[in-house]
């Protein structure tokens, strides 16, 4: 696919066939992530991949709504930064996941993004305590903006169309 290809048919896909995701395809999808650039080039972004479907459903509760893809997805993976060492800990993993996000629908993986930083779980604790708990994560001082959910789509997902988009929130400073 090209690139404006590959952006128009990302999709959020929270269906998936419980299909095994191939390890080279979940390496691929990983090294787009560590190609993501940071703020001065830190590159100091942890990804976790995590295949235990017991913790993929801890971590599908982890948060009230809105997570329930991850007890479904084969594999997810957990975009991590030092908040000490970072100010900008937020975008550099949100790039990360974005990156990701489109080398998996590349790949033909369906994949969700799912947001954990200002969350919190149905009883009110704070969602990014919650997935550091779940996966035995002691430094309180890395942070997690979200982890992706990838497996192969239950079905198949229309791609968005350029006539759709909202040119109206386009300015232009001439």
């Amino acid at each position: 696919m090209d690139t404006m290809q590959t952006m128009m048919s990302r999709r959020s896909t929270r269906k998936y066939t419980g299909e095994a995701v191939p390890d080279e395809v979940v390496d691929t999808i990983l090294q787009a992530g560590l190609f993501a650039p940071t703020s001065q080039n830190k590159q100091t972004r942890e990804f976790y991949v995590v295949r235990n479907k017991e913790t993929l459903e801890k971590l599908s509760k982890a948060k009230e709504a809105g997570a329930g893809m991850l007890s479904a997805c084969d594999v997810a993976i957990a975009v991590f930064e030092d908040g000490t060492e970072s100010d900008t800990w937020i975008e550099d993993c949100s790039i990360a996941l974005s990156y990701m996000s489109l080398m998996a629908t590349d790949q033909g993986i369906g994949n969700c993004w799912c947001q954990m930083h200002l969350r919190s779980s149905a009883q009110g604790k704070d969602a990014e305590d919650n997935v550091r708990r779940i996966m035995d994560i002691s430094n309180d001082d890395l942070r997690i903006v979200g982890i992706l959910a990838l497996g192969v789509p239950a079905e198949e997902l229309q791609p968005h169309a350029a006539q759709d988009l909202n040119w109206s929130k386009v300015c232009k400073i001439e």
